[in-house]
């Protein structure tokens, strides 16, 4: 599997979204792309697919922006991904569709199948809490001060 440049920059906006999220009040994509250095066309592009998934509600208007449509809880790496990658779970092409059919549906059964099925499990177990407790205890590890 492979994330595309606009899936790592989209769950790294919604991850700064729900830093946010507790203050109640909506970022604007340039503050995102000033603080995370995407640029705003990209990053407008994310959004727009984002919010065609219903991950985020915009606020129009001079105080408006972009917030989470639901709480970081309840948003997963799977939701943010799968609506910005259009091949996230892309079928495999057959390997012997006219001289052996069933080695292309044993690859399926036994190897393509339950590869897409850990890789959704494994980003639907993945919200933006998590993300953003894995940041906190990165900013830990990087302050500790080892003596020799």
């Amino acid at each position: 599997m492979k994330i595309s440049a606009k899936g790592r920059y989209g769950l790294a906006a919604m991850t700064y979204l729900a830093r946010n999220y507790a203050a109640g009040a909506p970022v604007t994509i340039i503050s995102i792309s000033e603080k995370l250095g995407i640029s705003k066309i990209y990053l407008e592009q994310v959004f727009s697919l984002l919010k065609r998934a219903r991950l985020v509600n915009s606020i129009k208007g001079s105080q408006g922006g972009y917030q989470l449509s639901r709480a970081p809880r309840e948003i997963t790496a799977y939701d943010i991904l799968s609506a910005i990658e259009l091949s996230l779970m892309e079928k495999a092409a057959p390997a012997a569709p006219e001289k052996m059919p069933e080695l292309d549906r044993a690859l399926d059964a036994r190897v393509y199948t339950p590869l897409d099925n850990a890789i959704k499990k494994s980003l639907e177990s993945v919200t933006l809490d998590t993300i953003l407790t894995a940041i906190d205890e990165e900013k830990d590890a990087a302050s500790l001060m080892y003596f020799i």
